[in-house]
């Protein structure tokens, strides 16, 4: 018997997915033709745009775990732990058919982008405005942050190819996710402390 731990692609349908849970599963070869199962009990291609979207989500909380794991600051790591268990939510929604989403116990709503508002405008007060661009390696820690960040632009171009082609019908996961990038850029300059900057080119126009 083999004990299972999930990630993104493979939650189990409208359970809690506040954070990973684990069962008692097998290998069942399933996945071999290269489809795999939604959590709304669709079979659809390995490379279809939504298992892409959800593919690079997790990603995306792969990274994310890295930059906690080394991060030096015990707010910074509340902080990501935060915007991993709300990929979660995203992930279940990705990985449900529009007509299936209501069936969810968790979904994106107003309420969770507005508490990723807060917390990117609590961080932007507290930081001085930096002039430039900013090259990521400062630490171990912020620099994973920055390559999440990007991996999080990634995740919402797919994601917004799914919404306006309104294969996902909730618009408010395209808002999270945009919310998301700027946020983790504010996040990776408090993990740093020190910046390092190339000026802006100056523009003959």
């Amino acid at each position: 018997m083999v004990r299972r731990v999930y990630s993104l692609t493979t939650l189990p349908f409208c359970e809690n997915v506040d954070g990973m849970k684990t069962t008692n599963s097998r290998a069942t070869g399933a996945g071999d033709r290269g489809m795999t199962k939604l959590f709304s009990g669709e079979r659809v291609p390995k490379n279809s745009e939504r298992t892409d979207a959800f593919g690079d989500l997790d990603e995306l909380v792969s990274i994310l775990g890295v930059a906690r794991a080394s991060s030096r600051h015990s707010a910074v790591r509340e902080a990501i732990l935060d915007i991993q268990r709300n990929c979660f939510v995203i992930g279940s929604e990705l990985a449900t058919t529009a007509d299936k989403a209501k069936r969810l116990l968790v979904r994106v709503d107003a309420a969770m982008v507005h508490d990723l508002d807060r917390r990117h405008q609590a961080l932007q007060a507290r930081m001085k405005r930096l002039e430039g661009f900013i090259v990521p390696g400062g630490s171990s820690s912020a620099a994973h942050i920055d390559l999440a960040r990007a991996i999080a632009r990634r995740c919402e171009r797919k994601v917004a190819g799914l919404v306006l082609g309104r294969a996902v019908r909730n618009q408010l996961l395209l808002v999270w996710m945009n919310r998301l990038s700027n946020y983790l850029w504010y996040l990776a300059r408090l993990e740093e402390g020190k910046s390092t900057m190339v000026k802006s080119p100056k523009s003959k126009v």
